[in-house]
């Protein structure tokens, strides 16, 4: 590679870097001349060091800090949800599919229950009598509501 193809280079990241969204954010908090004191390397490692978040698109992202009385320190809190966009481990899916299970067979048993309970009304209000002299008590109780 020649100088000019190195300095092409160079001066390629240069404008990247200075055009970067989250070094513009940052030197707008600095005063200016401090702002236009940063070197391009400098920029880069700042920018590495303190993190881009460009890996941050939570659809719950809630940061703050907190300070209790009459306590010397304050507390930060960071509350972040979002889809996991990382591959699960072994025992991760292991555990996202018992409990998968888990919650389709009460969501199953549930479901049947309100069925058999809505069969059951329509059962005793069209005066279907399955065991002669036998009831639940639940048409009694469904009328008296």
């Amino acid at each position: 590679m020649n100088k000019t193809e190195n300095d092409s280079r160079s001066n390629h990241s240069k404008k990247k870097i200075k055009n970067d969204p989250f070094i513009q954010n940052l030197l707008s908090r600095l005063p200016q001349n401090i702002a236009n004191s940063f070197s391009d390397e400098q920029l880069t490692h700042l920018m590495i060091a303190i993190g881009s978040r460009s890996w941050g698109d939570h659809s719950v992202d809630r940061r703050g800090t907190l300070k209790l009385p009459f306590y010397k320190w304050r507390f930060y809190y960071v509350l972040l949800l979002g889809r996991n966009s990382r591959e699960l481990t072994r025992r991760e899916k292991e555990w996202s599919v018992t409990s998968a299970a888990i919650i389709l067979t009460f969501f199953f048993i549930f479901s049947a229950m309100i069925g058999l309970f809505i069969l059951y009304l329509i059962k005793s209000a069209l005066g279907i009598d399955l065991f002669s002299g036998f009831s639940l008590g639940i048409w009694s109780w469904f009328k008296g509501l």
